[in-house]
């Protein structure tokens, strides 16, 4: 016998489970499915190991939808703190700003490659790739070949796993935006005049990243765990361990039935007019009983995946980075967190150090299917090389997976979502997507929750008067501005995809 729901929601993730907060406020009786036994977050969650706690890929708390900063206040009023942000590039044995501080890039690069880049940047403001057509391109256009090599190629390749030759150059034109060698330099130069004093009221600056962000005090999970309890609080259900498994859809009732199977092998049955859904594309497609004529389109979808290895070290080595990106080509990791610069609950003990190295990849490559072991010694010998604390110090280690972490924009990715939009909104009444995997979208967590804020508003309204595909990060989202300032975001950020 099927429980009778007014919505569905699967996934318990920011976009799932503000839509289950939102309907249930509303009075409708929600039920959540998440296939995940213990955490709820989805990427945003909180990983605990003894008294450590992780947060899986950083998560820095700022929004200019001030619905959505309302709702962060709202769910956890009391437990966000303010934390400064900083994060800077390591290469070479040397730390390097992010984003670019010119005087300091070249000052820390010395003499005779400043001299290089300098020269490198002059060629190609003087001869410059007409109609950039790659990220490469685009690059080298504004900051010189040579600044290409070093700041911006191996980061990029390492997080992507694709060539700058095959990466659009709106990429870089869209997270780059109103940056060259020049204005840095120039920026450089306005601020440490400004801090002395000298600077002009109102002189324009170039926009950097926010200086500081709020956080929850124990993690991103924390707000999801808050959330998740009003949810349940209102009436609503979340049946965590349940995995989507089958949906269909009584074409006379506009009833969708939903099944999910718990890790011991039982299935759950589960009707509602409506289910929301933030799983993958692939997995979701792949569930519906009526075999969708888009389903190949939804399997040629690609995901990139990453894995934390957390070094817990006996160390008094102390930097306030949340983040270090590491543009070395020497080592296969690409950023390493410092979790207590997240917040200092995050690493309890005074006089212990818990870094999280992260390492991109695809899963069931061979960094994937790697033992923890070999997890482990492959980031005690890099963080060795890179000198932030000694191998030795390190005293335990844990290694969290983070599958289908970001959705691919390949050449053809944007045909394959096409086709399965037009396929559902065609076929599948009642069905909707939310949330950066459900939409293959590569959405922020605000802008994840935005989502289904909206689905939410065209449920109650009985009719889509929000088209919740236009909600996505814009080019400056993090660059400047006032957490809150405006009211919805409907701006399409771009990101990696390969040139046609």
């Amino acid at each position: 016998m099927s429980e009778i729901f007014d919505a569905i929601v699967v996934g318990a993730g920011p976009a799932g489970l503000t839509a289950a907060y939102q309907l249930s406020k509303e009075g409708r009786r929600v039920i959540v499915i998440e296939q995940d036994e213990t955490y709820v977050g989805g990427i945003s969650r909180t990983v605990s190991y003894k008294d450590y706690l992780f947060d899986i890929g950083g998560h820095r708390f700022f929004s200019k939808s001030k619905e959505v900063v309302d709702l962060w206040n709202e769910i956890l009023p009391d437990d966000f703190i303010e934390r400064p942000r900083l994060s800077r590039i390591f290469y070479g044995d040397k730390f390097y700003s992010y984003p670019l501080n010119g005087f300091e890039a070249l000052r820390n690069l010395g003499i005779i490659e400043s001299a290089m880049c300098m020269l490198s940047y002059g060629y190609a403001k003087l001869k410059p790739i007409s109609n950039p057509r790659t990220f490469h391109e685009w690059v080298r256009n504004h900051f010189g070949e040579r600044l290409f090599s070093i700041f911006f190629k191996t980061y990029t390749e390492k997080v992507w796993g694709m060539s700058c030759d095959d990466i659009s150059a709106d990429w870089a034109a869209q997270r780059i935006k109103g940056l060259n060698l020049g204005s840095a330099v120039i920026n450089s130069l306005t601020r440490s005049l400004r801090r002395k004093g000298v600077a002009r009221p109102g002189q324009p600056v170039i926009k950097t990243l926010i200086e500081s962000f709020r956080y929850p005090r124990r993690g991103p999970g924390m707000l999801w765990e808050a959330c998740a309890r009003k949810v349940t609080d209102l009436g609503g259900v979340i049946r965590m361990g349940h995995r989507l498994e089958h949906l269909s859809r009584n074409a006379i009732t506009g009833q969708w039935r939903v099944n999910a199977r718990t890790a011991s092998g039982e299935v759950a049955s589960f009707m509602a007019p409506h289910v929301i859904s933030s799983a993958p594309i692939t997995e979701l497609m792949a569930a519906l009983a009526l075999r969708p004529a888009s389903l190949p389109h939804a399997r040629a979808l690609k995901y990139r995946d990453f894995l934390t290895v957390a070094l817990i070290a006996k160390s008094s080595a102390n930097f306030p980075d949340n983040w270090i990106y590491i543009h070395d080509p020497a080592v296969k990791v690409g950023r390493v967190q410092n979790f207590r610069s997240w917040s200092p609950e995050l690493t309890p003990h005074e006089d212990m150090t818990c870094l999280g190295l992260e390492y991109f990849c695809f899963e069931g490559d061979g960094l994937w299917s790697a033992s923890d072991e070999e997890l482990v010694a492959l980031a005690k010998r890099e963080i060795d090389q890179i000198g932030l604390i000694r191998s030795d110090e390190v005293v335990d280690a844990c290694v969290v997976r983070q599958a289908k972490a970001y959705p691919v924009y390949d050449d053809a990715y944007r045909s394959h979502v096409d086709a399965i939009r037009a396929d559902l909104a065609a076929h599948y009444p009642g069905l909707h997507l939310v949330g950066r995997n459900g939409m293959h979208k590569y959405n922020n967590q605000d802008h994840a929750m935005m989502t289904a804020m909206l689905t939410v508003r065209n449920i109650l309204a009985g009719e889509a008067i929000y088209d919740i595909w236009e909600v996505n990060e814009d080019a400056e989202y993090h660059e400047g501005g006032t957490s809150g300032e405006r009211d919805a975001l409907l701006s399409e950020r771009m990101v990696p995809r390969k040139v046609a």
